[in-house]
């Protein structure tokens, strides 16, 4: 071998060496970023999962929890977390009074019917623990349904209150259809299984089985106001109607206690102005599965439109 191959050869072995060198060193740097985001990771779980609840145990204190958005909404209020707030709260041996702040358009009058029914299961539980409820910007229709299991309601003179009724909507592309030439195909078992289908014409008798369910469900939310405003209620005429009204009219009509903010409630009625908040936060790993719940989803759901499906 010729003295120029014996620098080449050395040379293509210091490269080597380099290289492998740089190799060990990319791989060490992942493994050390990895073990650091996994740390990471942990601490922001821990902490997402610490509420202040943990801290509730130092003195008396006002219990909160939030209603904010939809009812059943995906971002909103869902029963399950209040639920498991409420019996946070009502547990705590340092709760004084729990405040439910409401800011709710409605939605689902099964989750509210069943938060509802926990706050006066509790209520019946914890007879030395009242409810209170305030209402910031709205309270309306399954928001109401909720507060009305409270003991007092407080508003602030320009909220809106309300909204006592039920609703079905959608839409109808019948007319659309037929300007554009296109043909509905509709194949059910049972002749009602295409109930109000958007694109078929109306049915009589489907609509008049939908207006007697709305019906159905109208009553027992007028019975739930009826029951937890008692001798306070001054029923008119447009009370259960759907219509919402201001915070001073809803106290004048008696859906409404007086007038108070959550500060006020805690400080002038319950006496522990100290605020606990025990509702439901979402963390950082609760998230990241919805996320991925999501990602799952949209990859299984194509296969799920095209197969035969009861709803």
């Amino acid at each position: 071998m010729s003295e120029a191959d014996d620098e080449r050869s050395a040379l293509e072995r210091v490269l080597l060496a380099n290289l492998e060198e740089q190799r060990r060193a990319r791989r060490w740097g992942i493994v050390f970023k990895s073990l650091w985001f996994v740390f990471l990771f942990a601490v922001l779980v821990m902490a997402g999962n610490m509420g202040d609840g943990e801290f509730s145990k130092v003195k008396a204190h006002t219990a909160l929890i939030e209603l904010q958005g939809e009812i059943g909404g995906e971002d909103g209020v869902r029963a399950d977390d209040i639920i498991a707030a409420l019996a946070s709260a009502f547990e705590d041996s340092k709760t004084q009074a729990v405040v439910l702040r409401c800011n709710s358009p409605g939605g689902s009058p099964v989750q509210a019917g069943q938060i509802h029914d926990e706050i006066r299961r509790l209520r019946g539980e914890y007879p030395k623990i009242p409810v209170y409820a305030v209402v910031d910007d709205v309270c309306a229709s399954g928001g109401y349904y909720i507060i009305a299991a409270a003991d007092r309601i407080y508003v602030d003179k320009a909220s809106l209150v309300g909204s006592i009724g039920v609703l079905m909507d959608g839409f109808g592309f019948t007319g659309t259809m037929d300007k554009l030439g296109v043909e509905r195909r509709l194949l059910t078992a049972g002749e009602n299984k295409g109930f109000l289908d958007p694109f078929s014409p109306l049915d009589a008798d489907q609509v008049e089985h939908a207006r007697a369910m709305l019906g159905e469900v109208h009553q027992q939310f007028i019975q739930i106001v009826r029951q937890g405003r008692g001798k306070r209620l001054k029923e008119s005429e447009g009370l259960f109607s759907g219509l919402i009204w201001s915070g001073s009219a809803s106290i004048d009509m008696g859906l409404a206690d007086g007038l108070g903010s959550l500060d006020y409630v805690a400080r002038e009625v319950v006496k522990a102005k100290d605020i606990v908040d025990y509702t439901p936060k979402e963390t950082l790993a609760d998230r990241l599965a919805r996320r991925l719940g999501t990602a799952i989803g949209s990859t299984v759901q194509p296969w799920l439109e095209s197969s035969a499906r009861l709803r």
